[in-house]
């Protein structure tokens, strides 16, 4: 008799037709009996090239005996990752964004060749997170996803330490203004454990932006890696996925607009990355869910910063789970009318049923999460910015600053590696607007981040006397007078292409302006007169994305 569990699955291992499908499984454990019960991926991110995902294995391992325990076959498999920190300032880094459509890819490709009935994802590191969404949001069959969990902070001096100090350091120790002796303990001891790195950078951001969908566990988006709650949680995602197997409970159920609407919410409130942008509007585009850049402004303008988080803030992930972590930030929202109470979670339940049990104002013995009226800042960090620099919008995360506006003369780099020199030799002054184009979805290609040099120049004592902007990215730990995902990018002649050294160039977070000072006139000129540059790759995975990739506008994504 076929199992109402493995509507998929059964067409592999049902039948006579299909005894060597049957005979190669049970080469991998499968009795008799196992043929009845629904088939679950477990998609590992396992890897030690890093300690963000060198803890996953032990939890996946936990999901295959909780997914055996709960009535499921798991099969498990490896999904590949890049070490952002590792990678960072290389040309390694051009490979990062291309890494969520890969492991996407890799995901959608190893569950639907085997048609298994359901997929639960452990991932880590950046991309992990969006390319499992995405891929889950491709295939629509029952899937849950797991945090790999949080690093716990390092310490040097009494001074708490996340990976971000590790290159401030070095604009520091640069400048001058740091000694050898803490350059080195800072490097030695920025990173204690395994886990993803600390503060609400982009992993962080993106667990709490899943677990606000309902696509993750209550409170297991900010969980240590190394604490034994984390793999409690995979265990209780494990059954949950059972549940939703027998009830078909499906990603595209619980990922709509009101979901993402409220994950936004959620990235607002907790100051997370720039990079959310992008990811939810790739994950967004997965679920044909309609999205746009001018959404995030629109919920920005609603949602206070509630928590004082790391790179501008004091408090890392640990201290937001221990103040009452995503679900606590979550009622404070929903209580004040911005979050959707209605939308279905992985629980079985809503939003509003897994808050219930959640005081309306978070506790008075912890400083992470403010009060609704005593918020870190009135609106959201994560401002829109357009202009004649910026025709399709830019992102610039605006808290942190001691003043919102800056205009200067424009200093123009054709990478992030020019940049980095001029950093270093002292050959940035105050008030400069630094330029670094051609590092877009296209032109890097990948779209690499620029930590190394908003890092130096915050070591360097730049924090809000220099503008940069990109067509490139920025790592969640960055902060200061950034502007990121310039669009159009310089590659297809977007007006970030024609600057030259010393125009004018204005950053307005007040008035969301992105601006050059040059007439349309001259703009035209310089345009007529302007040529696309060689493409940097034309082979291999850097060549493909290339080819396929769309605008950072709209998630940057390469199947549409």
């Amino acid at each position: 008799m076929n199992s109402p569990l493995n509507r998929r699955s059964k067409t592999i291992t049902e039948g006579i037709s299909r005894s060597p499908n049957r005979a190669m499984l049970r080469a991998v454990g499968f009795t008799d009996a196992d043929f009845n019960k629904p088939i679950v991926g477990v998609a590992s991110g396992h890897s030690t090239m890093n300690p963000c995902n060198a803890g996953i294995g032990p939890l996946a391992a936990r999901a295959e005996g909780a997914l055996k325990a709960a009535g499921a076959m798991p099969q498990t498999f490896g999904f590949p990752t890049v070490t952002d920190g590792i990678a960072m300032g290389t040309e390694g880094m051009k490979y990062s964004l291309v890494s969520r459509e890969v492991i996407a890819d890799a995901i959608e490709t190893a569950t639907q060749s085997q048609f298994m009935d359901g997929v639960l994802v452990v991932g880590g590191c950046d991309k992990n997170m969006p390319g499992a969404m995405m891929a889950m949001l491709r295939m629509n069959i029952p899937a849950i996803f797991c945090y790999g969990g949080t690093i716990k902070p390092g310490e040097w001096k009494g001074v708490p330490l996340t990976i971000v100090s590790s290159f401030e350091a070095v604009g520091a120790y640069s400048a001058g203004t740091m000694s050898k002796e803490d350059y080195d303990g800072i490097e030695r001891n920025a990173c204690p454990s395994y886990g993803s790195c600390g503060g609400m950078y982009t992993a962080n951001t993106m667990s709490a932006a899943i677990e606000a969908m309902g696509m993750s566990m209550p409170s297991s988006s900010t969980m240590a890696n190394p604490d034994p709650e984390k793999a409690d949680s995979v265990a209780a995602s494990s059954e949950a996925l059972v549940g939703a197997i027998k009830s078909d409970l499906k990603p595209r159920d619980i990922v709509n607009r009101k979901a993402l609407e409220n994950a936004i919410a959620v990235v607002m409130a907790t100051g997370g990355s720039t990079n959310a942008v992008l990811h939810l509007m790739a994950i967004a585009s997965a679920a044909d869910v309609p999205l746009n850049i001018d959404d995030f402004e629109n919920i920005r303008k609603k949602v206070p910063v509630l928590c004082d988080m790391k790179p501008s803030g004091r408090f890392v992930a640990v201290d937001l789970h221990r103040a009452g972590g995503i679900p606590q930030v979550m009622k404070v929202l929903l209580a004040n009318g911005l979050l959707h109470g209605d939308c279905i979670t992985m629980t079985g339940r809503t939003v509003a049923e897994n808050l219930a049990h959640l005081p309306e104002v978070p506790p008075q013995d912890q400083e992470v999460i403010r009060p609704f009226d005593q918020p870190l800042y009135a609106q959201g960090h994560l401002a829109i910015l357009k202009g004649n620099l910026a025709g399709e919008g830019c992102v610039a995360k605006i808290t942190g600053l001691k003043k919102p506006s800056i205009t200067g003369p424009a200093r123009v780099f054709n990478s992030e590696d020019e940049t980095m020199k001029a950093i270093m030799a002292d050959q940035i002054r105050h008030g400069d607007i630094i330029v670094i184009r051609y590092e877009g979805p296209k032109g890097g290609p990948g779209m690499r981040e620029m930590l190394s040099p908003t890092s130096a120049l915050i070591g360097k004592g730049f924090t809000d006397s220099v503008g940069l902007i990109t067509d490139g990215r920025f790592s969640g730990g960055t902060w200061g007078m950034v502007v990121g995902h310039v669009a159009p990018e310089a590659y297809v002649g977007g007006t970030i292409a024609l600057i030259e050294e010393g125009d004018l160039i204005t950053i307005d977070a007040d008035r969301l302006l992105l601006h050059v000072d040059v007439s349309d006139e001259e703009l035209a000129q310089r345009r007529a007169a302007w040529k696309p540059p060689t493409p940097r790759y034309t082979r291999g995975v850097l060549g493909k994305y290339a080819k396929l990739v769309g605008t950072a506008s709209r998630g940057a994504v390469t199947d549409t």
